[in-house]
């Protein structure tokens, strides 16, 4: 036990002394934050400056009301308008020619872009855009929603209908939803919120499992390069070297964790995180610590059987592809959380773990799904430190060819 122990604070103190540690520390919340909360602050952040667009109008009647609509909805905070529509106009009407005219100024900076609206836009509701950036979605869809109004205006007014009258019989609907438990128990919660907290988990337990599979991996292939690993074999058993490594590296990670959750209880005081919900926090925890020592299991194999770093990268980038399966899956699994196929897919030991966060953050799943899930891993955990156990006592000790699986095989049957 004292040997284990020595093994588990060398490598604690060895590996929290690197810089790559100390970057990987504050890096990866910044990465998280920036895959997550700044893009959501990117799309929601406001204009500063007015924005000008210029409108080619066949009908001669519609640039106006929708200059006047859009300055009336939309405004700045130093209350200019958002919008302003500039129509392309000249003695000359031949749409080509003001296409060309728009083109000047789309070039010289003084629009943003142009609008085309030709002479049966009422009838068929068919708009052109044209400008060197078409992906501000934002903007295009306020003006479609503001000509769709007057479209919808003049329409009845054709048929003989008082729109204001009309108008003001309609009202726009909001759905409010509030996630229930089965205890009855009502939250409300929202898109964000409910597709986060899986997705938080997931990226969490992701940069951890790699980030100390790979300093696991990195630190045998050293050892065996340097011929170290014989001295420490000599010291030590290759279970109690390999506990140690496996305990020193849980600290590590336990470490980083603690670190990331205060950094994220104090960025929550500081600005409250809406969309981060802590419901079933325990079972989360038991999930993420058995989808840690799996991966670390599959990860002391893997080490145990390469020599290189070309080798270990190889083998981490098969490892990465199965952590982040779920992520592609997240869409299908909110919409279907207890579909037959994603039923199946949570009972996979390698997915259990991430396909299970993704789905308590949904809608909490069966007892007996929770119950299979978590025996699957823990039996999955045993299989895999029995097998670690194996090829790494053998593994450590070889170098250069690396092994073919018979041969790992044939590792796995000795006794």
């Amino acid at each position: 036990m004292n040997k284990i122990v020595t093994v588990a604070r060398w490598e604690f103190i060895e590996k929290v002394k690197t810089k790559a540690f100390i970057i990987g520390l504050f890096m990866t919340p910044l990465i998280m934050f920036a895959a997550t909360v700044l893009p959501t602050l990117l799309t929601d952040n406001a204009d500063e400056t007015t924005k000008v667009f210029g409108v080619i109008d066949m009908t001669g009647s519609l640039t106006a009301p929708i200059n006047a609509r859009l300055t009336e909805k939309y405004t700045l905070e130093n209350g200019t308008p958002n919008y302003q529509l500039k129509e392309v106009t000249d003695e000359d009407r031949d749409p080509e020619h003001l296409k060309t005219i728009a083109m000047g100024q789309l070039a010289a900076g003084e629009i943003e872009g142009y609008f085309i609206l030709p002479k049966d836009v009422l009838e068929r509701g068919v708009v052109e855009y044209r400008a060197e950036n078409v992906g501000n979605a934002r903007d295009q869809n306020r003006f479609s929603g503001i000509l769709e109004e007057i479209i919808v205006d003049r329409r009845l007014r054709a048929s003989g209908y008082d729109a204001a009258a009309i108008k003001k019989l309609m009202t726009d609907v909001e759905i409010k939803t509030f996630k229930v438990s089965k205890k009855g128990d009502e939250k409300e919660s929202g898109f964000m919120e409910t597709f986060f907290t899986g997705y938080i988990f997931i990226m969490m337990l992701m940069f951890l499992v790699l980030s100390s599979g790979q300093m696991l991996i990195r630190s045998v292939i050293e050892e065996k390069g340097n011929r170290i690993i014989e001295v420490l074999v000599s010291s030590c058993s290759s279970q109690e070297l390999m506990s140690g490594k496996i305990i020193g590296l849980t600290l590590l990670g336990l470490t980083t964790v603690a670190f990331w959750a205060v950094m994220l209880i104090a960025v929550n005081f500081a600005t409250p995180v809406p969309f981060v919900a802590v419901d079933n926090l325990a079972l989360l925890l038991v999930y993420f610590i058995l989808g840690y020592f799996m991966y670390v299991g599959i990860f002391i194999i893997a080490g145990s059987t390469v020599s290189t770093e070309q080798e270990a990268q190889q083998m981490t980038g098969y490892i990465t592809l199965i952590l982040i399966i779920p992520i592609f899956l997240a869409v299908p699994v909110m919409f279907n959380p207890d579909s037959t196929l994603v039923t199946v897919l949570s009972q996979i030991p390698l997915l259990t773990p991430t396909m299970m966060a993704l789905r308590f953050s949904i809608q909490m799943p069966a007892w007996w799904e929770i119950a299979l899930s978590l025996t699957t891993m823990t039996a999955s955990i045993y299989g895999l430190m029995w097998t670690a156990g194996k090829v790494f006592r053998i593994g450590i000790l070889i170098t250069g060819k690396k092994p073919e699986f018979k041969e790992i095989i044939r590792w796995l049957r000795t006794e």
